[in-house]
């Protein structure tokens, strides 16, 4: 057989081409009760946001303070898409994804004010709370730490029989930590459910995702040298978002081993609560908001359908301040942790 003549560059071009995935899930349709329940969640998130940020601002939340604002699309979009008993795990940028757990936004306020009845009895603060009853299984600190916990859960859940599946968040800055392919060896080795999200909001703790990683473009490919099938969607559309959640759940629930969904998104804010964000220009932050607002777009379609007006919408919003308010005022007067917490959760009996 006559050898290959063909330079390396082209083999390595269509090596890549082969192993890029079907193209990204199109949006679906959303029912006016689901526009309106997406709505109102991802409100939530960005009022409790806006308060965390204001209150860390007065000196009432110590420590770090990741926001969400921007993202609600993502953690929502996907919460659409799983059923009881599915598991939640993610990074320090965490505060919306216990909302969407239904965690109650006392509790999580009062842990970011570091109180007593904080999930964490006030020893988490922002980055670190859990709720086993909600299946959250917490906001992890060290950049990638959760995603092989992640996969532990998916392990777990095939180990005991079930067909609950396992979210696993993490960065785009995350993904070129060595513990993420670790994970992703072992998931398709043994076939684990998880869906692994990578929720690129394009800079990571600074640094634009072009110049930390190589074919940036493809984040969601990272996984194909294990045979992990990957999609890459528009995760400031809540609907595209449930829709290839309801893929990737689908095909995790099914015994096809794991699947990485890449949500392309944007943060508003900086990194954390001390970033001032100056790797990016307003003019960018302002255009994301004007244009592609995940919130934004579901109330045009709310009011261009005619499924809500403009003064039920005020109304929501109305309600959903009046909420975060009181768990803000909650927070504030719920005393501090006794000493004596500092000995507790320190061992658990098996």
């Amino acid at each position: 057989m006559a050898a290959d003549k063909k330079p390396a560059a082209t083999k390595a071009a269509e090596r890549s081409r082969k192993s890029k995935r079907a193209a990204p899930e199109k949006s679906i349709e959303f029912t006016p009760e689901q526009e309106l329940a997406a709505y109102k969640e991802m409100l939530l998130i960005r009022r409790f946001e806006e308060k965390a940020g204001q209150m860390y601002g007065m000196g009432m939340i110590g420590g770090f303070c990741h926001l969400y604002i921007g993202q609600e699309a993502v953690v929502i979009g996907l919460q659409m898409a799983i059923g009881e008993g599915d598991q939640l795990i993610t990074s320090y940028r965490d505060h919306g994804h216990m909302l969407a757990a239904g965690m109650e936004p006392r509790g999580v306020m009062a842990e970011l004010t570091g109180r007593r009845n904080g999930y964490s009895r006030g020893k988490g603060g922002s980055m670190h709370m859990f709720s086993r009853e909600k299946n959250f299984y917490g906001g992890h600190g060290i950049v990638a730490a959760q995603v092989p916990l992640g996969t532990g859960l998916a392990f777990s859940n095939k180990y005991n029989g079930t067909d609950r599946v396992s979210l696993t968040f993490f960065g785009e800055g995350a993904t070129n930590q060595g513990q993420v392919y670790e994970s992703f060896n072992i998931a398709s080795l043994w076939k684990l459910p998880v869906v692994y999200v990578i929720e690129n909001n394009r800079y990571a703790m600074g640094t634009a995702v072009t110049r930390a990683a190589a074919k940036s473009e493809e984040l969601y490919n990272r996984g194909s040298v294990y045979g992990i099938p990957g999609e890459q969607v528009d995760g400031m559309d809540v609907r595209a978002v449930k829709a290839a959640g309801d893929k990737a759940v689908a095909h995790c629930r099914a015994g096809n081993g794991p699947m990485i969904l890449e949500m392309m998104t944007y943060r508003y804010r900086g990194h954390s609560m001390s970033d001032p964000a100056k790797y990016r220009t307003k003019e960018e932050v302002q255009k994301m908001r004007q244009e592609h607002d995940p919130i934004e777009q579901v109330r045009a379609r709310l009011i261009g359908s005619n499924a809500a007006s403009e003064d039920e919408l005020k109304g929501i919003d109305k309600d959903i301040r009046a909420v975060v308010a009181e768990a803000a005022e909650y927070a504030q007067n719920d005393p501090e942790p006794d000493a004596s917490e500092l000995w507790t959760d320190i061992l658990v009996d098996a």
